[in-house]
């Protein structure tokens, strides 16, 4: 069904190809520099791997590698040297990319920043994490929502970043935003190995969507990033997954949106991300869309308590040596565009 990875793409399929970027070491503005030219050098690569690829995906913190360093030296801008190189790399091999800066932010700490840019070198879509990985990541909560595009050959395209993908709404309100190929990056290592996996799965079969997912791979010295490279279809079966954690792998695999869009329609059984607005449809007419979820309506109404609330130890950085914040979210910003 994948065309042997993208070797024998259909005509309504997509070729992906996902970077195991070897885990760089960056403290000063000549490391950022040699790590772009590195990743522009691998946008190259992935072109002449595969000659039918339409997108190359590299991880989060493939700019700036694990050590949460958030000194101005290193921070990004989206008019910045290391972002219009990534262009100019799309643009001189034909071909969309996925790339992770972290972005400098005046009103406060920067942003995890994720970044589509297509084959003319134009910025199509800018992602700041939702959920950085707290309490261990000091990174702004982003303030953008999840935007949806259409990508490459007219595929709906989303991006999420590592920690994302533990909540099941960011892949909820993906799809629910018409999305057919959830983007997930990141810098995990080993120990979450198991539960990347079976998130990646469960996002894409709970919202008939395929997933491709991809992690930082090998050692800095420190950390150990795990690779994990992995697409999932929409019906959950994994079609490409590498597990040797070898760094540099480019890992490719064909998706097909017309069977993302056929299946939407036509299922019956499973068709959860209609469903869910419309409960038991088999006994009342259109089902019940009402939402029955006190989660929601707390969260809504800025009410989010859980019941064992008071007991939770880690509430703030401060276990993983971050200062306790003092500012509340939203102060000097605009907040959530849509």
């Amino acid at each position: 069904m994948n065309g042997l990875g993208g070797l024998n793409p259909a005509p309504d399929g997509v070729v992906v190809s996902l970077v195991q970027l070897q885990l760089p070491v960056v403290a000063t503005h000549e490391d950022l520099a040699r790590q772009t030219a590195r990743i522009v050098e691998m946008v190259g690569k992935a072109r002449r791997n595969m000659g039918a690829a339409d997108l190359v995906v590299f991880p989060e913190y493939a700019l700036h590698g694990l050590s949460m360093d958030m000194s101005p030296e290193i921070m990004c801008g989206l008019d910045g040297p290391e972002v219009a190189a990534f262009s100019d790399a799309c643009r001189t091999h034909r071909i969309w990319g996925c790339f992770s800066i972290m972005e400098a932010n005046p009103d406060g700490n920067p942003y995890n920043t994720g970044l589509i840019i297509d084959a003319d070198g134009e910025i199509k879509l800018t992602y700041r994490k939702l959920h950085p990985w707290v309490p261990v990541e000091p990174w702004e909560p982003g303030d953008l929502g999840i935007p949806v595009i259409e990508g490459p050959r007219g595929v709906k395209l989303a991006l999420i970043i590592c920690h994302d993908g533990m909540f099941p709404e960011m892949a909820r309100e993906c799809a629910y935003k018409g999305c057919e190929l959830m983007l997930r990056t990141a810098g995990y290592t080993a120990p979450i190995r198991q539960g990347w996996r079976i998130t990646n799965e469960a996002n894409a079969f709970c919202n008939l969507m395929v997933t491709a997912s991809v992690c930082m791979c090998g050692s800095d010295g420190t950390f150990d990033s795990m690779g994990e490279a992995m697409v999932v279809d929409f019906d959950g079966t994994i079609l490409v997954h590498a597990t040797n954690g070898r760094p540099d792998k480019v890992i490719t695999a064909e998706i097909r949106p017309d069977l993302v869009r056929e299946a939407r329609i036509h299922w019956g059984v499973e068709n959860n991300i209609y469903q869910l607005g419309h409960r038991g449809y088999s006994a009342v007419a259109g089902g019940a869309r009402d939402c029955p979820y006190s989660y929601m309506h707390d969260l809504t109404a800025h009410r989010y308590r859980l019941p064992w609330e008071d007991q939770v130890r880690h509430t703030d950085g401060t276990s993983s040596g971050l200062s306790r914040p003092t500012r509340n979210y939203g102060a000097g910003q605009q907040g959530i565009t849509r």
